[in-house]
């Protein structure tokens, strides 16, 4: 088993309720039926919360990070057949990102968002490059997971170190001047990790945490909630054990996205959740500090089947549903300017 640790992670700031319940009061006074903006309402309001600040400042500097890492389910030595891609597509993507040619860096460039991608765990060593188009941050833990059908994932020592690499970013940005922080990930087998971290946290069984990931068929689909399920009677890891769960069954990548959630909840600097993956973070956040949570935005329903589970476990409600499954921040990113909508709305219209 796991070894057991007890770290001291820094404290949230509080959430502003009373900010949150002003700009609510200020919604149903606009010029407007109450509620009629629907989502964008509870958008705003939670902004004013997040940020302790009524009236709201729109979030003129935001940044995306993306962290990559390996999973030892999805290795080739594994053969788990758990996605249709190759282990060494993580590196791939990786290099992608750094050269300006992915999804979230057009959506980062559409946006005005900056973008930073880290290496916590790529079995690969990304190549030093002459010229990129997104800062890069070779924050290598290990390389890559073990596979966790057969053994932990990892240590709880590599799964600290991880979870505090993502603290550091969220103090790095704060100090950058950063306003609103997105967390994206990229990691092959990653969806795997995120399915069996749910079922250890939520106690939502293999067959109803796993989703298709990466496009994978029916067969696919079987052998990956074989793998979730071989693993959680293996392992039996505790669910207010948020390290002892990732270094079951987590991921690099995963630990960092929740160092980046309580990092941002104790900086004030608000999380922008992506999907199936950067909400498993999320996930393992609220047990390490439950107090982060209400800093944190899903920013959509991604079409793994499990995010759901995630949303309604963390009682945080999807604000797009956009059948998004590319991972990388997008849908995250995305959510940036909806923020900035809902604060002119709140801000720019009329009362009656």
């Amino acid at each position: 088993m796991p070894e057991p640790t007890s770290p001291a992670w820094p404290e949230p700031r509080p959430y502003d309720h009373d900010a949150e319940q002003a700009a609510r009061a200020h919604l149903d006074g606009l010029a407007k039926p109450p509620g009629s903006l629907g989502k964008l309402e509870h958008v705003a309001a939670w902004w004013c919360g997040a940020t302790g600040r009524f009236p709201p400042m729109s979030p003129a500097r935001a940044r995306a990070y993306i962290f990559a890492a390996d999973h030892g389910v999805a290795s080739d030595e594994a053969a788990a057949g758990i996605s249709r891609y190759p282990q060494s597509t993580t590196a791939q993507m990786v290099a992608l990102f750094r050269a300006g040619g992915g999804a979230v860096n057009a959506t980062c460039e559409h946006y005005g968002v900056g973008l930073t991608v880290v290496d916590v765990g790529v079995r690969t060593p990304s190549p030093s490059a002459s010229a990129q188009a997104s800062s890069f941050l070779a924050q290598r833990v290990r390389p890559g997971t073990a596979d966790f059908r057969t053994g932990p994932a990892m240590t709880g020592h590599d799964a600290e170190n991880a979870v505090r690499i993502g603290i550091a970013c969220a103090e790095t940005a704060r100090a950058d001047g950063v306003e609103v922080l997105c967390a994206g990930e990229m990691g092959i087998g990653n969806t795997t990790s995120a399915a069996a971290i749910l079922a250890a946290i939520a106690a939502v069984p293999g067959k109803l945490s796993v989703g298709r990931g990466s496009g994978v068929d029916d067969a696919g689909i079987r052998r990956k909630i074989a793998a979730v399920d071989a693993a959680i009677a293996l392992h039996q890891p505790a669910r207010d054990d948020g390290i002892g769960v990732l270094s079951a069954v987590g991921g690099l990548e995963i630990a960092a996205i929740a160092g980046l959630c309580i990092g941002g909840a104790a900086f004030g600097v608000p999380v922008l959740l992506d999907g199936f993956a950067s909400t498993a973070g999320a996930l393992v956040a609220g047990v390490l500090v439950p107090a982060c949570v209400p800093h944190l935005l899903v920013a959509h329903r991604s079409a793994e089947n499990g995010h759901w589970a995630m949303s309604r476990y963390l009682r945080r409600e999807p604000v797009h549903d956009l059948d998004l499954c590319v991972g990388e921040g997008v849908g995250a990113v995305i959510a940036v300017d909806t923020i900035r909508l809902a604060v002119r709305l709140l801000t720019g219209m009329a009362r009656l």
